[in-house]
């Protein structure tokens, strides 16, 4: 982001502000305007907010900010071009763009599909899914490439790096800067949901480290599918924005004021973010409204059939169990099999969880899963198999690299 200190308090805030608002509009636009050239877009953009700091502390914020942005972004990166004899070949290919009107600039319909085209290309299905991460969190919500590594734990080198080479690929196999034609749409817009999905659940429950939730991700995971659905309200687009505000909407109880996780039969439902729920409640209905709901949209009803209980006590297991087997219908995915085994242990038994998972244990995909040890490890303590969960247990921990997890789980071995 651009240096806001040098600015009065009041003009540095709204430009601050517009910048997390608008940036990725602006950025969206003028990659469009430069040919899909991405370097020069970003370069332009952040040189466009520095003139907006030097020039609106004269003469007040124009009426179209946005605009004015890219109006002044596009004249930047002519500036540049000239300066490296590069400006024919862009005035060539893309004159007509170059001379495009502030008002014509302005237009809400070519914003969504600007900033479509750049959520799309970010999360082409060709690149590789870390790459699509990185790049999408990087142009798409503008964070910076230090605060993307140090999310993710990697050395801020070789993200910057990840992010070159997702470029890289953009530009050497000409993936064009568009939103897909219709019959590419649902695989391209399948990797979108993808990316979002992955980046919520890293958020939500972090695969190591210190801490089990980084809300820095799961906020920008779903401030990126409130875009997508508000560019495009697909129902599985719906589903997944659903899914994650009815999941978030625990975030305050999930964790105790030491970090440690607090599981969900002993959570303050109090806690809960009753906004969001009712939210995330209303978009199920949408999802589902459809003749054939997808994976998103199921797993939202799960969250919504788990938030809206008064009480652990209460919670309708029959239900959930039937939407597992729903989701397994048309995913077969063995952790789905896992949670539906817990849900029909929830509603007939420890003995029919354990027989559930047990089905599916040998499962390649399950090997190294630590909740399934942990899942047999609680249905083993119910039925006071004491040497069986403990078994179970010290393999959950052995597999988990989550702190807040692993003092969980040594808490359990405690109390056996």
């Amino acid at each position: 982001m651009v240096n806001v200190r040098q600015a009065s308090p009041t003009i540095a805030q709204q430009i601050a502000s517009l910048y997390q608002r608008e940036s990725g509009a602006v950025l969206a636009t003028l990659i469009r305007l430069l040919n899909g050239d991405f370097d020069l877009a970003e370069e332009a953009l952040q040189e466009a907010f520095t003139a907006a700091l030097l020039q609106w502390q004269e003469e007040g914020i124009p009426e179209k900010p946005r605009a004015w942005l890219i109006s002044t972004g596009r004249f930047k990166a002519i500036d540049r071009l000239r300066k490296h004899s590069r400006l024919q070949k862009y005035q060539n290919e893309t004159a007509s763009d170059l001379a495009t009107t502030v008002e014509s600039l302005e237009s809400d319909q070519l914003i969504e599909d600007d900033l479509l085209r750049l959520i799309f290309t970010c999360c082409h299905p060709s690149l590789a899914m870390e790459a699509r991460l990185a790049l999408t969190l990087r142009e798409v919500c503008g964070l910076t490439t230090e605060a993307i590594a140090a999310a993710f734990l990697v050395p801020v080198p070789t993200l910057a790096q990840r992010i070159v080479r997702a470029k890289n690929k953009i530009r050497d196999a000409k993936i064009p800067y568009e939103i897909p034609e219709q019959q590419a749409l649902a695989e391209r817009l399948s990797a979108v949901l993808s990316v979002c999905y992955l980046l919520f659940n890293e958020g939500y429950s972090a695969s190591n480290g210190k801490h089990i939730i980084r809300s820095e991700l799961s906020n920008e995971a779903i401030r990126l599918t409130r875009l997508v659905y508000g560019l495009m309200p697909d129902s599985e687009v719906t589903g997944l924005l659903a899914l994650m505000l009815l999941h978030d909407a625990r975030r305050a109880a999930r964790v105790d004021k030491n970090g440690d996780l607090v599981a969900l039969e002993q959570q303050d439902r109090a806690l809960w973010c009753r906004a969001q729920i009712d939210e995330g409640g209303q978009l199920v209905v949408k999802a589902l409204s459809v003749a054939n709901p997808g994976v998103y949209s199921l797993q939202a009803a799960i969250a919504a059939v788990h938030d809206e209980a008064p009480t652990f006590e209460d919670t309708d297991w029959a239900e959930i169990t039937g939407l597992y087997q729903a989701l397994l219908a048309i995913n077969p995915s063995p952790v789905y099999g896992l949670n539906h085994a817990v849900a029909l242990a929830m509603r007939d038994g420890p003995e029919a969880g354990l027989a559930a998972i047990a089905a599916i244990a040998q499962h390649q995909a399950l090997k190294n899963y630590y909740l399934l040890y942990a899942a047999k490890a609680d249905l083993y303590r119910k039925l006071g198999k004491t040497q069986d969960a403990l078994i179970a247990y010290q393999t959950a921990l052995d597999l988990t690299e989550q702190e807040p997890e692993q003092r969980f789980i040594e808490k359990r071995i405690a109390e056996l």
